[in-house]
């Protein structure tokens, strides 16, 4: 299992309060294409933060699957790493 960085940690927290900050702007009816943007600005975010988790994951524990040696613990990260990205396509 590899370690988070406290950067994708606290790039997470600001997501947290991006979000919290789009029900207030539905709360206060603000104009839609302002709360869109606030959207777009969430789901970009996200993304970077995705990217992070993904090259943790590939540093980390396919890194050590591929230095163990054990073909059956490659074979289940590789398919981890397909089955992830079969679900970013839909």
């Amino acid at each position: 299992m590899s370690t988070h960085s406290p950067k994708t940690i606290n790039r997470l927290k600001r997501i947290e309060g991006q979000v919290r900050g789009i029900i207030k702007m539905l709360e206060d009816e603000r104009y839609c294409i302002d709360v869109l943007t606030q959207m777009q600005a969430v789901k970009s975010a996200m993304a970077r933060a995705e990217s992070e988790i993904l090259k943790d994951h590939a540093s980390g524990c396919v890194n050590a699957a591929i230095k163990s040696g054990n073909e059956d613990e490659q074979r289940e990260k590789v398919a981890e790493l397909v089955d992830l990205f079969d679900k970013l396509k839909r």
